[in-house]
């Protein structure tokens, strides 16, 4: 059924019919006929953040969070241009987003008119996809391509460019099931002979490991149900990028934690000696490879990914499938169990041995204190004292507190975990854990945050003050640029170049000014009082944790370096090699 009505509500119209409820954005000339549709309805909620940057973070959180896409509207000119940050984010880590920019009438395209841009080339590079709409009856067709293309296939942000003139005039509504998206359907079956030699390789491998990624969550709760029952079928060891964390529960008896440049001993040594690696859903990130030519270099490479120019594009693969996650991991199994769930006890028996002794290097083990609070601890505590949670869901900014929450903090459930893992992005997990909780009113939604990172978008508490969002942000505060300085010692010779700050906010009176709670923490004996105060306000919560301003995040592959050489802490390791404040092993 075909209606007319104009672009305006057409836009309003095709996020209903896309089963949208929430839009995360901010209002100008270029998108005011659309805002002024939003008003005239109610079953979309509108959340009006500080800034358009903040406004793509939120869609990320909330789109990570709940499998859903998110939203985005914005006006064009540095509308679109504040929110390529966000855009990009979400294009590095495979997050589904539908971004709306305004932009100047057709008629004024390309004289340079008041907040006039190139959306649509800047955006580009950054998108799965994008369109500048020109004419209103293209319109609704064009956004439910939209909404195909970003949840699709690698999911991953599109954008779509409205002129104003469009949105005014009066054009033909196309429903989604009218709308033609047959042009874009990616392989989601992969090709059964190289699912058998996958499962062959299975049965012979005396050192198997499963790595796994973000693609596995990506893929829906039938994929991580998939992956458990694999991986416990066959015994194998398990780990993944920091993308994957919550796939395979951290709990389980075949984890073997994080790997990469942070990842724990145990997992790296493991990627590198094994002879059959598995790669589900996994992009060989240079975080997770290290020195490519030394990657894992007596293994066969299975790669299970959805993106077909994933494959071979960093590591060879001499099993490459293309398709979906979950519909490769059910051939998979199928097929396994047909053959009769065979695996080398014997070889396994002997890597589970070996793996079991590189854990006894305890590698996440540090010096504690009485005096002064770790960053590590603070960590650890927050995990004793939320893990009963199944509502808690974790956001992080990006540096030295990122690795140590990942590294620190279990998770057994997916998407309960949202972080910037590509791009690392100071200022994602604020507005992120903003989206988080509009998706979740009622669950228990921390950000663990950097001073640092946390005052690139702290403009975003007002946001969470008008929409009373009971956020809590959790700051180890080094007063540093603790991921900067910390490559500065061990790198460059201890220069410290700007890598502090000397005007830092009294964070505790910045909250209250917002109306939230405050608490100030720098005695380790009153940590954990002042942790569950926060955990029992109903309100959000600034935390300022005052930390040890000068610890390292170990473990640490240092850049272009292999799996086997790690820099570890000097509580860690026997034997070990002095090196630079650390210990290479």
């Amino acid at each position: 059924m075909t209606q007319a009505m104009t672009g305006a509500k057409m836009v309003v119209q095709a996020l209903k019919d896309q089963g949208v409820d929430v839009i995360f954005g901010y209002p100008g000339g270029a998108v005011l006929p659309i805002y002024d549709e939003i008003f005239q309805q109610n079953d979309i909620r509108h959340i009006l953040v500080r800034h358009e940057q903040g406004a793509v973070h939120a869609a990320e959180g909330y789109a990570r969070s709940t499998g859903k896409p998110g939203v985005v509207l914005v006006t064009s000119g540095p509308g679109a241009t504040n929110a390529v940050t966000g855009i990009t984010d979400a294009l590095m880590d495979s997050i589904p987003l539908v971004v709306l920019t305004g932009q100047v009438p057709t008629f004024m395209v390309g004289n340079d008119a008041f907040q006039e841009a190139d959306t649509v080339g800047i955006t580009r590079p950054c998108t799965k996809h994008n369109w500048l709409v020109k004419e209103t009856d293209r319109l609704a067709e064009t956004i439910h391509q939209g909404f195909h293309v970003a949840t699709s296939g690698r999911p991953g942000p599109v954008l779509i460019d409205i002129p104003k003139d469009v949105q005014f005039a009066t054009g033909t509504y196309i429903e989604p099931r009218e709308a033609t998206t047959k042009h874009y359907k990616p392989k989601v079956k992969g090709d059964r002979e190289m699912i058998e030699r996958l499962v062959e390789a299975m049965e012979s491998a005396e050192r198997p490991i499963f790595y796994t990624g973000g693609g596995v969550i990506n893929s829906g709760d039938a994929a991580t149900q998939l992956l458990r029952e694999l991986v416990d079928a066959t015994g194998f060891p398990i780990t993944s990028t920091l993308m994957g964390l919550g796939a395979y529960p951290a709990s389980g008896e075949h984890w073997l934690g994080m790997l990469g440049m942070h990842g724990l001993y145990e997992a790296n040594l493991a990627m590198h000696d094994c002879d059959l690696m598995i790669n589900i859903g996994a992009r060989f990130d240079d975080r997770i490879t290290g020195r490519v030519a030394d990657f894992s270099p007596n293994s066969v490479k299975a790669h299970i990914d959805i993106d077909p120019s994933s494959i071979n594009k960093t590591i060879r693969a001499e099993i490459p499938i293309v398709g979906d996650v979950a519909h490769v991991l059910e051939d998979a199994l199928r097929i396994w169990k047909s053959r009769g769930r065979k695996t080398n006890k014997e070889g396994l028996m002997k890597w589970w041995a070996q793996i079991e002794a590189w854990k006894t290097v305890e590698c996440l083990k540090y010096k504690g204190s009485d005096k002064v609070i770790k960053p590590q601890y603070a960590v650890q505590r927050l995990e004793a004292l939320t893990k009963h949670r199944a509502d808690r869901f974790i956001c992080t900014e990006v540096g030295q507190h990122q690795m140590w929450a990942a590294q620190y903090l279990g998770f057994d459930a997916p998407n309960h975990w949202m972080t910037s893992g590509g791009l690392g992005t100071m200022g994602y997990g604020f507005p992120a854990s903003i989206g988080v909780q509009v998706a979740h009113p009622d669950a228990l939604v921390i950000n663990v945050a950097g001073e640092g990172s946390w005052l690139m978008n702290m403009q975003e508490m007002g946001t969470a003050s008008q929409y009373r969002l009971p956020v809590k942000q959790f700051i180890l505060n080094n007063e540093r640029l603790g991921m900067v300085r910390q490559w500065q010692t061990l790198l460059h010779g201890g220069r410290h170049s700007h890598s502090w700050s000397e005007a830092l906010p009294d964070f505790v009176k910045l909250a209250e000014s917002f109306g939230w709670k405050g608490i100030k923490c720098d005695d380790p004996a009153d940590l954990d009082d002042a942790i569950q105060e926060m955990l029992d306000y109903d309100g959000p919560v600034l935390f300022d944790c005052l930390v040890e301003k000068h610890e390292n995040c170990f473990p640490m592959i240092p850049s272009g370096e292999p799996h086997n050489k790690m820099l570890l802490g000097e509580d860690s390791g026997e034997g070990a090699i002095q090196a630079g404040g650390a210990v290479l092993v």
